[in-house]
């Protein structure tokens, strides 16, 4: 019984601190959740976004962290019944890579990816959904919360 009492107290506070996860997001200044409205960045604030995106070391580090993740579900069979954890991450790494200056939240639950946020073209708009697609383990998308919104002049406070 004194063996049983702490391994049920590590698994509460393992549960717990797993249902606490936040989404994933392509920047820091992307929303919060996937729930809340998403304003257009800054136009210092896309440019600096789009610089990290496309950094080359940022491309290796996504695609090497979607390379490890397969790699694990095929070990494991698992390709078809992903963790929500793991799809987050894939979908936000491939969408950061091919959407760069683009601020979205990315959540999963069951297969199902919500993401939420803005982009600064109708191009980038489009091509959220089949961008999610591509992640083995996504079901469906739901991008109805992201908008577009181009970046605004930053204010000119020399005046």
């Amino acid at each position: 019984m004194k063996k049983l009492i702490p391994f049920l107290l590590g698994g509460v506070l393992v549960i717990g601190a797993a249902g606490c996860e936040p989404p994933s997001r392509t920047s820091t200044n992307a929303p919060d959740n996937t729930s809340e409205n998403a304003n257009a960045p800054a136009q210092e604030t896309a440019q600096q976004n789009q610089q990290d995106a496309t950094s080359q070391t940022r491309k290796d580090q996504i695609e090497s962290d979607i390379r490890a993740r397969e790699q694990r579900n095929n070990t494991t069979g698992g390709d078809a019944d992903r963790d929500d954890d793991d799809l987050e991450s894939e979908v936000r790494g491939k969408l950061e890579a091919n959407l760069p200056a683009s601020q979205l939240t990315v959540d999963a639950e069951d297969g199902v990816v919500k993401v939420a946020g803005t982009v600064p073209t109708q191009e980038q708009l489009n091509k959220v959904p089949a961008l999610a697609q591509q992640i083995k383990g996504v079901k469906s998308v739901d991008a109805q919360k992201v908008k577009v919104a181009p970046a605004t002049p930053a204010p000119n406070n020399n005046q």
